[in-house]
């Protein structure tokens, strides 16, 4: 089977409240031998994953752009040299807009990244400082230009909704904004407070509101709106693209395709076991320099773990799953009952039944949204 490849960098010019990911800032002097690290741990497990091909490959952090575009280049190099990459394979790395410029950008897409993912996450002024983003508007506007100037044909644009102080105005306008630029492909997310972040501490302790999830869910109809109207297809819960862009590498993973992640606190995945190395940079490159696969904590699932996790990862996507998938005699009482209706979502007017070629139950699921927002759709016939 078909898998994707992650390598996780780190590295953050300033680490935001929100942010749980395992992103550090301040360690720069670490690059490095984090790049070297990199290269190493690759070697260490290429001979394991001979079998498989790779259809996507996918810089994400942290900022992988906070290293530089010679170091990125060499990365990629030797993974493809080590794996067996496709050619024609969907190469993504993510970006922060104060990390790149038109000459930097021209050297990565020289270098074999093909798509680049700029985490705009707003236009609004005020929402980026309430989301403590040290970029402004501009700079990305700015460094979206700079991508197209490269030449860039396959740009991502990432959004967060839902910020403190964020009106349904606001957020149409950054909408608009990303929109007119014109990117293949947005993402949006609703934020989400986790509670190890400096924002979920500060919400538990009443000194930040909590997100209203019934405004959420009117922002999140609001992008449904704005994208469809501009020809952008929803096709998982949080993204949306044109004809042709959609992301591959985010594909396998709501697939169940297989996947290797390399770098601190990258996760992977193959048949039923679910493995992920170490978080802290400097253990990672311990671990690493002795030569061990730096491998932190390991979990197996059994048929019924697999099972649901092929449903729930299916019913964020528009593909959806077929009822008879997870077993259509069972579902059938509640099917009838009316029980299975919280289980699938779609945006409001859109054909999000997809296409198998059969006319047998399928549940889709397309929208985040409050339990009076969800439905129940299947093909006749």
């Amino acid at each position: 089977m078909d898998g994707g490849l992650y390598v996780h960098v780190p590295f953050c010019l300033t680490r935001c409240g929100y942010c749980d990911f395992n992103a550090y800032s301040g360690l720069g002097h670490l690059a490095d031998s984090y790049v070297d690290a990199l290269l190493a741990e690759a070697d260490l497990l290429a001979s394991g994953w001979r079998d498989v091909p790779f259809v996507s490959v996918f810089y994400g952090g942290g900022t992988p752009t906070t290293l530089g575009a010679s170091e990125l280049a060499r990365t990629l190099t030797h993974v493809r040299s080590r794996f067996d990459v496709a050619t024609d394979a969907e190469i993504t790395i993510e970006a922060n807009p104060d990390t790149v410029d038109e000459s930097k950008l021209g050297a990565l897409l020289d270098a074999g990244f093909t798509r680049l993912s700029m985490g705009a996450q707003s236009f609004d002024e005020g929402v980026l400082l309430s989301l403590e983003r040290v970029h402004s508007p501009d700079s990305a506007r700015r460094a979206f230009g700079a991508a197209r100037a490269a030449g860039y044909a396959n740009v991502n644009i990432d959004l967060i909704y839902g910020t403190e102080g964020e009106s349904i105005g606001s957020w149409r306008r950054t909408l608009e904004e990303a929109i007119a630029l014109g990117p293949e492909h947005v993402s949006a997310y609703a934020l989400t407070i986790e509670p190890a972040t400096p924002l979920g501490r500060e919400v538990a302790s009443g000194a930040r509101p909590a997100p209203d999830p019934d405004l959420q869910a009117d922002m999140f109809e609001v992008a449904c709106e704005l994208l469809a109207s501009a020809g952008y297809r929803h096709y998982e819960i949080s993204n949306w693209a044109k004809p042709g862009f959609e992301c591959v590498h985010n594909l396998g993973y709501w697939r169940g395709r297989p996947y290797l992640g390399l770098g601190a606190g990258a996760h992977s995945f193959r048949n039923d076991r679910r493995w992920w190395n170490v978080r802290p940079p400097i253990q990672y490159l311990v671990e690493v320099g002795a030569e061990r696969a730096p491998v932190g904590g390991e979990e197996h699932l059994d048929a019924g773990q697999l099972r649901l996790e092929r449903v729930s990862l299916g019913l964020r996507t528009s593909e959806g799953i077929r009822i008879d998938g997870i077993d259509a005699a069972r579902a059938a009482p509640y099917l009838e009952e009316g029980l299975l209706q919280r289980l699938a979502a779609t945006d409001p007017g859109s054909p999000f039944l997809g296409n198998t070629g059969d006319a047998r139950w399928k549940l889709v699921a397309c929208g985040d949204v409050p339990g009076d927002r969800w439905k129940l759709f299947r093909r006749t016939p």
